[in-house]
């Protein structure tokens, strides 16, 4: 989808798309309208019947605003002060990619508006549409500026004359990744400071200016990031890191922050996130930029937490994972119109489960927990895609729905429809309040509206007046009674507006009653370059809030002050020893200074190891000084090894080389007494220190002893070159032929010149071993593995078993089946083996291998496999069964998708999938597998400098290494200088023809299988 909805397409190596959902008559409720089973397929999609599908939370009503023809395919939505609705829309989504037709025009940006006062809107005007606006995913309005958010750019487009049309269009930011990327620019949103929010994905790599100069170096900061700039682009700060696709940024009038995130598909993880200043939110490994999938000591117990680096020091906690989904828009609710328990509160669409849900925020400790609450489920219409929501100056929510089949994946199943509902108490009509904001009370008025666009508008015309304006503010300011968000809104101009005070408002914001406010200071302070910060510190580190000492944490990142290390250290003292979220405010504000701020609290805490909170704080320290404290805890005995592991982890992230001499001596104290310790001491040194350490050397010779015919005795052999291993990988590559283990030992041996050796059993008597031998390298897929086949296919010293066996096998790599094509056409393949080494490339993905080389088969023996994919409705037809469906993904789709346990993780996870596409979508994604890839899996074909060449799926890269995923969920680590080129293949990696390798009744009965993976 264009976008930002989609987020998380889960899809057999393929994905989905996006859709919306429709409309009826005001004041309706789900619960009262006729159920949707009633309906044609066709009919639930009808716009007349959308809200048949809808449930709506206790106390609201849903009612539609807009549906199609007035709007399509919707991305992102903003409500101006006048109750306006407008839409960026994605008609032009990803033509070459799903095949689409395309409006040469380009899309468009509508407003709807409801003139007649009836609820729903009545006219749709373009306020801008041209070709070079593809599939735009944000919108902010604020005032006569629109911004507009479209990777590679960010725009400001303006109405000077207010006729509703655009008159200039200006470049804010360039340089955003790549054109149309789902994963790049997303909405700037308005904060109460004056400033702008936006975030983009872990495609966007740079920001430049509008004159091209470049701000940020995607080299600097790790994959996804929230920003914040001046409303002219000026001063762009990076906020947070790590991300791998955040939405949107949702700033309250405290100035606090949250965005949502969204997972590698399938993977359960979607997350939710406070945002402190500076952190790190672990998507990819800190220190190297390792995917998440990547081996590491300590790993979290799940793949949800695991996917996020939850165990990592450094790792900001997330504030939710919400399972399976596609997360979207979403805003804080500071309106009252709604029920009470959603004052104050985040609401979020998440176009992936069909949802918008409330998230009931309750401060703990220096972090937040959160209940969830539905306000509006597609539980009846699956292609119910909520894209975006707004809150309205009446405080009604606004819902902006694509309506489609699918979420993302750069595919479209539907481009013609879209629609938008409003959702408010019922008997609330529709209404929304002028302001006349050159007059001094109309503007503090509209200050107080729950809506942004009134608020921006309010804040700056207030900035603008004169010391009436002041004095108005001032009294919000001081009285208690106009509600602490209203006081912070006052707050925030006055901060602007009456400079020479700026220091006492901190002072007095310090010292209120509200620790909301309290917090607010300090952000403010540090938001307005420190001003003031120094004054108030030294009494907020001992405040009786622990938001509030968080705030102080965060607020000493590279605090210039001489009192730092003192400061810091009494906050330190308050840590609890339990509160993940204080120690990373703690971790926070000592970037840079850990070696002073570590000092000082060492000489406060002479038994630094005695409480949970010391060893917290030595788990998570930077510095030097830390090693021997960390060593110790590292290596105490009397603690359970599953509870040192985060010791052991921890040494990953210091820097230098001081670390190695204590690990050295590490495992001089543990004189092999403990196999695992030993070796999470070698995974924590680097390979020099390894080799050149006799003692090293010894604990690695009997950790390998341990690991005796496992992956990770694989792992580390050619991580160390330990040739005189070679025996023991010469031996699994014969007796694990049939796993992973045996492809991998073989590829060992060969990077260990092993190929001599090698060579002498497919040379010997023992045939078996021969075959077994042959069978693991067919998997290899380099240039030693591949000549060795070919010898054996074109040689006449072996025998007739092996010869057949290897020309059956030396298409079984992508770097085979070139070989193959390279022998069939230089004719060097013996005759009667012909036969054997085309079928060696019957599962190639790539078409056009599999075509050239049954070109060269006998005449009359080749096959014309092409045939269209059966009809969506003749399966429909069928009924299906799923416990027979069960058995053909087994067999059919196992070996790259899991499902639950069972299958291999190669491709998307479909655990959940059931919930996320309807069967229509299920059966384009089997049947068109390129039209819609998940990002993060796409194909990838590497070429190595040894001649040989892979293909697979990245599942990490660093700058010094990466590792290659292949179907079967086997893994292949390899250093990057030993790649030539990289290529991004340009189609899915399924097959395109399983459709023909299943009968219809399969094909329906996977399709319900399928269809009943869903969250429960």
């Amino acid at each position: 989808m264009p976008i930002q909805l989609l987020r998380n397409p889960i899809i057999l190596c393929f994905t989905c798309l996006l859709a919306i959902t429709a409309c009826q008559s005001p004041e309706s409720n789900t619960s009262t309208t006729t159920k949707t089973d009633t309906l044609t397929e066709e009919q639930k999609h009808l716009p007349e019947n959308a809200l048949r599908g809808l449930t709506v939370a206790e106390g609201l009503v849903v009612t539609p605003f807009a549906e199609e023809p007035m709007l399509q395919n919707p991305t992102n939505m903003d409500v101006d002060d006048r109750g306006r609705v407008w839409i960026t829309e994605a008609y032009n989504y990803r033509p070459a990619i799903n095949g689409n037709p395309t409006n040469a025009l380009g899309d468009r940006i509508v407003i709807l508006e409801d003139t007649n006062g009836d609820g729903q809107a009545d006219t749709s005007k373009v306020f801008y549409q041209g070709p070079e606006l593809n599939a735009p995913l944000g919108i902010a309005v604020l005032g006569n500026r629109v911004i507009i958010s479209q990777s590679p750019y960010i725009w400001s487009f303006y109405d000077s004359d207010g006729d509703d049309k655009a008159d200039r269009k200006e470049i804010l930011f360039q340089g955003i990744g790549g054109e149309q990327h789902d994963h790049g620019a997303h909405a700037v949103t308005f904060g109460p400071d004056g400033k702008l929010y936006f975030n983009f994905g872990n495609e966007a790599r740079t920001l430049k200016d509008a004159k091209g100069k470049v701000i940020l170096d995607g080299k600097q900061y790790r994959q996804g990031l929230t920003l914040r700039c001046n409303p002219d682009g000026s001063q762009v700060e990076v906020l947070a890191e790590n991300f791998r696709n955040p939405y949107e940024v949702a700033v309250d009038s405290y100035g606090a922050l949250w965005q949502s995130d969204n997972d590698d598909d399938g993977n359960k993880g979607t997350r939710i996130n406070a945002i402190f200043p500076h952190g790190k939110y672990g998507y990819t490994d800190e220190m190297t930029g390792a995917g998440w999938q990547s081996n590491r000591t300590n790993m979290e117990d799940s793949i949800p937490l695991r996917h996020w680096h939850l165990n990592d020091p450094g790792v900001v906690p997330n504030l939710l994972q919400t399972g399976a989904g596609s997360p979207t828009g979403m805003v804080v609710y500071e309106g009252n119109l709604f029920p009470e328990r959603f004052h104050g509160q985040l609401i979020h669409c998440d176009a992936g489960p069909n949802v918008v849900r409330s998230y009931q925020v309750q401060a703990a400790g220096a972090g937040y927990t959160a209940n969830t609450e539905n306000i509006l489920k597609g539980d009846k219409d699956p292609w119910f895609r909520p894209a975006d929501i707004c809150v309205a100056p009446d405080g009604s929510l606004m819902v902006a729905d694509w309506y489609d089949p699918g979420v993302g994946g750069h595919a479209a199943g539907d481009q013609v429809r879209g629609r938008v509902y409003r959702v408010a108490p019922k008997g609330h009509p529709y209404k929304t309040e002028r302001y006349n904001y050159k007059q001094l009370n109309s503007a503090m008025q509209a200050l107080e509206s729950p809506n942004l666009a009134t608020r921006y508008l309010a804040y700056t015309a207030l900035l603008q007046m004169g010391d009436s304006a002041t004095a108005a503010l001032q009294q919000h300011w001081k009285q208690t009674g106009a509600g602490p968000r209203m006081r912070a809104r006052a707050f925030w101009i006055l901060l602007d507006k009456d400079t020479k005070n700026e220091v006492s408002l901190l002072r007095e914001a310090a010292t209120d009653d509200n620790s909301n406010i309290r917090s607010m200071a300090i952000r403010a302070a540090v938001t307005k370059k420190s001003i003031g910060l120094d004054t108030i510190l030294p009494a907020l580190v001992n405040d009786r809030s622990a938001e509030v000492r968080r705030e102080a944490a965060l607020a000493l990142y590279h605090y210039k002050g001489a009192d730092g290390p003192s400061l810091w250290t009494t906050l330190a003292n308050a840590h609890d020893g339990i509160d993940r979220w204080y120690l990373e405010a703690l971790g926070i504000g000592a970037e840079g200074q850990w070696g002073p701020f570590f000092s000082q609290w060492l000489t406060t805490n002479q038994q630094p190891l005695a409480t949970a909170a010391g060893r917290d704080i030595i788990w998570r320290a930077r510095t030097d000084k830390a090693i021997p404290l960390l060593a110790q805890l590292a290596a105490d005995n009397n603690t359970p090894l599953q509870n040192r592991l985060r010791y052991f982890r921890a040494f990953d992230f210091l820097e230098g080389r001081a670390k190695y001499p204590a690990l050295l001596k590490l495992l001089e104290q543990q004189q092999g007494n403990s196999l695992e310790g030993n070796r999470l001491v070698l995974q924590a040194l680097d390979i020099p220190s390894v080799r050149s350490s006799p003692v090293a050397m010894k604990a690695l010779d009997q950790v390998l002893d341990s690991l005796r015919g496992t992956a990770a005795f694989i792992e580390m052999t050619g991580r160390y070159k330990v040739k005189h291993r070679n025996s023991e990988l010469l031996q699994m590559a014969v007796q694990k032929s049939k796993e992973p283990l045996g492809r991998d030992a073989a590829s060992c041996l060969l990077q260990q010149d092993g190929t001599p050796s090698i060579k002498s059993v497919i040379n010997g008597k023992d045939t078996a071993a021969s075959l077994a031998l042959l069978r693991s390298l067919a998997g290899v897929g380099n240039t030693a593995s591949l000549d060795i086949l070919q010898n054996v296919v074109t040689s006449k010293q072996y025998d007739s078993t092996l010869r057949k066996a290897a020309a059956g096998m030396i298409g079984w790599s992508w770097s085979g089946e070139e070989r193959v094509l390279t022998l069939l056409k230089a004719g060097k393949v013996p005759k009667q083996y012909i036969p054997l080494v085309v079928q060696s490339v019957g599962g190639a993905w790539r078409g056009s291998v599999k075509e050239e080389a049954a070109s060269y088969l006998p005449e009359g023996s080749q096959k014309d496999g092409t045939t269209a994919p059966p009809a969506f409705a003749e399966l429909k037809a069928l009924k299906g069964d799923i416990a027979a469906g069960h058995t053909v993904f087994t067999s059919k789709c196992g070996l790259c998708h899991k499902a639950g346990t069972e299958g291999f993780d190669f491709g998307p996870a479909l655990s959940e999938i059931g919930s996320k596409l309807p069967k229509e979508e299920l059966y384009r994604a089997i049947t068109q597998p390129s039209a819609g890839i998940s990002f993060g899996y796409e194909g990838w074909e590497l070429k190595l400098k040894d001649g040989s060449s892979l293909s697979g799926i990245l599942s990490s890269k660093t700058e010094t290494d990466l590792e290659i995923k292949f179907p079967g969920g086997s893994k292949q680590q390899l250093k990057t200088s030993s790649v030539k080129t990289m290529t991004q293949l340009k189609k899915s990696m399924m097959t395109d023809n399983l459709y023909q390798q299943m009968s219809l009744q399969d094909m329906a009965n996977l399709l319900d299988y399928l269809g009943s993976l869903k969250k429960h």
